[in-house]
């Protein structure tokens, strides 16, 4: 069965997103990953400007210290440089494949022709659609932040 090539990102993207802050430490992150049980975190500053995408990878492959050194850097550190590679809500689903594989990412911010985040597009939400299993489209999107903050419980010198 061939893949309908009539289906667009903004008709197969994820738009209830769990979403961070650039402020916001790799232990958070990462908590936040487990607790919603995603492993693709966009990081959003307070504008709604798309700063990345973490994975659980890349916070993986950038931790370092314990969790008191976690929880003090910023995420932001671990975005310096990166690309990052997207689609357009109108972008066709065979275009959105194309890309994902390119970058060799397994998921893609969709924006908005005026360039604001609007949703995302994992490998799952492709291979749903390629399977006939697409949502319909919700109306606007839903992007959720952290709403708890975790600080590390560190032993205190002395105890054992």
């Amino acid at each position: 069965m061939a893949m309908d090539e009539t289906l667009t990102a903004g008709q197969v993207m994820s738009r209830a997103l769990v979403i961070v802050r650039p402020e916001e430490s790799p232990l958070m992150a990462w908590e936040l990953m487990r607790r919603a049980g995603i492993h693709h975190l966009p990081v959003v500053n307070e504008h709604g400007l798309l700063l990345g995408i973490l994975t659980k990878e890349d916070l993986a492959a950038s931790w370092t210290g314990g969790p008191e050194a976690q929880s003090r850097t910023p995420l932001r550190r671990l975005l310096s440089g990166r690309r990052i590679p997207h689609v357009r809500q109108d972008a066709s689903l065979p275009h959105v494949a194309t890309v994902m594989r390119d970058a060799g990412c397994d998921a893609v911010p969709v924006m908005a022709a005026g360039g604001a985040f609007v949703g995302m597009i994992t490998t799952v939400d492709v291979l749903d659609a390629v399977a006939g299993r697409t949502r319909p489209a919700e109306d606007a999107a839903e992007m959720v932040t952290g709403m708890f903050r975790l600080e590390p419980v560190l032993p205190v010198a002395g105890r054992a």
